[in-house]
């Protein structure tokens, strides 16, 4: 759970990264980078949701 943990901070950084770089400037890479990071986000929040729950019983 830790290292899943670990992996969405570092997702989370890259995606308020270039989400601010889209909304700031414009960027249209960083809002497709910012996207797929989230895409990323999701799924590691669903992993973690798994591991909570069989971590909870």
């Amino acid at each position: 759970m830790e290292e899943i943990l670990k992996k969405a901070a570092e997702l989370y950084a890259a995606f308020e990264i270039d989400a601010n770089a889209q909304l700031e400037k414009g960027n249209k890479a960083a809002g497709t980078r910012a996207r797929k990071a989230s895409l990323e986000l999701e799924k590691l929040m669903k992993e973690f949701r798994k591991v909570s729950i069989s971590a909870s019983k």
